[in-house]
C-alpha cells in the first residue's frame, strides 16, 4: 500500500487514501438526473437543481483529476499502474464502441427490415398511401400516411458534413505529429501541432452547430421527424458530444505539456487522450458514409 512505501520510491503497485470524490460525483449526478427530469415536465426550480448537479459534477471531477495529476508526477505510479490505466482506457473505449454500435444497429434494423415490412402487402391494406422509401432516397416525402410528420429535407453529404471529414482527419494527422514529436521530445513543436488539433476539433463543433441550425431552420428535419430524424439526430448529436469531451480531453493534455508533464518514456495520458480522439474520427467515418450518402 501507499503508506507502506517509503519515502521518495516508486510503490510496486499504488492503493490510495480512501477518497470522498466517488459519492460526491455521484451526488451531482444524482442532482443532474433529478432536475432534468424536473425541469422538463415543467418545473422551473429544476433548472436551479439541474445546475446545481452540474457545478457540483465538475468541481468533484476537477480535485479528482487534480489529485490523479499530483500522484502521478509525484511519481506513486508504476509500470503496474500504467498497464492498469492501458486496460481500463481499452476497456472504457469497447464500451463506447458498442454504445454507437446500438444506434448504428437501429438504423440497419429500419432501413432493412421494418421499413421493407411495413410495405409488404399485408400492410398495403392498412396504409394503401404509405410507400417503402427511406428519405434520405425521396426528399422532402415523409411516407406518412397518417399525416403525423411534417414534411422535411435531407441532410446530404455536400458541404458541411464533408468540411466536418476533413476536420477531424487533419485533426487525427496533426495528433500523430505531436505524438511522434513528445517521443523524440520536442516538446514546443507537441504544443504547437496539439493547439492545432484542439482548435479543428472545436471548429468540427461550430459546424456542427451551423449544420443543425441548418436543418432545422431551412429543412424542417426535427428528432421528430420520423425514424429517419431520430436517427440522424441521436447519431450525429452523440458523435458531437464525444468530441466535445475529446476535444477536452486534449485541451487538458495540451495544458499539461506546457506545464512540463510528461515524458518520452511515460505518457499514458497524452496516449489514452490520443486513442479516444481517433476512435471519435473512425465512428464519424462510419457516420458520414452511412448516415450522409446512403
Amino acid at each position: 500500500m501507499s503508506a507502506m512505501t517509503p519515502a521518495g520510491s516508486t510503490p510496486y503497485y499504488f492503493i490510495p487514501s480512501p477518497s470522498r470524490h466517488p459519492v460526491l460525483v455521484a451526488c451531482g449526478m444524482l442532482l443532474v438526473i433529478y432536475g432534468a427530469s424536473q425541469w422538463i415536465n415543467g418545473q422551473g426550480w429544476g433548472a436551479w437543481v439541474l445546475l446545481a448537479g452540474l457545478v457540483t459534477w465538475l468541481t468533484v471531477l476537477f480535485q479528482w483529476f487534480r489529485q490523479a495529476i499530483g500522484e502521478s508526477e509525484g511519481g506513486l505510479y508504476s509500470d503496474r499502474i500504467d498497464v492498469s490505466f492501458r486496460w481500463s482506457m481499452s476497456w472504457f473505449i469497447f464500451s463506447e464502441v458498442m454504445f454507437f454500435a446500438a444506434f448504428f444497429g437501429a438504423l440497419y434494423w429500419a432501413r432493412v427490415h421494418a421499413l421493407p415490412m411495413l410495405g409488404n402487402l399485408e400492410h398495403q391494406l392498412l396504409w394503401p398511401d404509405f410507400k417503402a422509401i427511406w428519405p434520405s432516397a425521396g426528399g422532402g416525402a415523409t411516407a406518412s400516411p397518417a399525416g403525423t410528420i411534417e414534411a422535411f429535407g435531407t441532410m446530404g453529404p455536400f458541404w458541411l458534413p464533408t468540411i466536418n471529414t476533413a476536420l477531424l482527419l487533419t485533426s487525427g494527422l496533426t495528433l500523430t505529429i505531436a505524438h511522434h514529436a513528445l517521443i523524440a521530445n520536442e516538446r514546443s513543436k507537441t504544443i504547437f501541432w496539439m493547439w492545432i488539433t484542439v482548435a479543428l476539433g472545436v471548429t468540427f463543433l461550430f459546424v456542427q452547430g451551423y449544420e443543425y441550425s441548418h436543418a432545422y431552420k431551412d429543412l424542417n428535419l426535427k428528432l421528430s421527424s420520423g425514424i429517419y430524424g431520430s436517427t440522424f439526430f441521436m447519431l450525429t448529436g452523440f458523435h458531437g458530444f464525444h468530441v466535445f469531451v475529446g476535444m477536452l480531453m486534449l485541451l487538458f493534455i495540451t495544458l499539461r505539456l506546457m506545464k512540463g508533464h510528461f515524458t518520452p518514456q511515460r505518457h499514458f495520458g497524452f496516449e489514452g487522450a490520443a486513442w479516444y480522439w481517433h476512435f471519435v474520427d473512425v465512428v464519424w467515418l462510419g457516420l458520414y458514409f452511412l448516415v450522409y450518402w446512403l
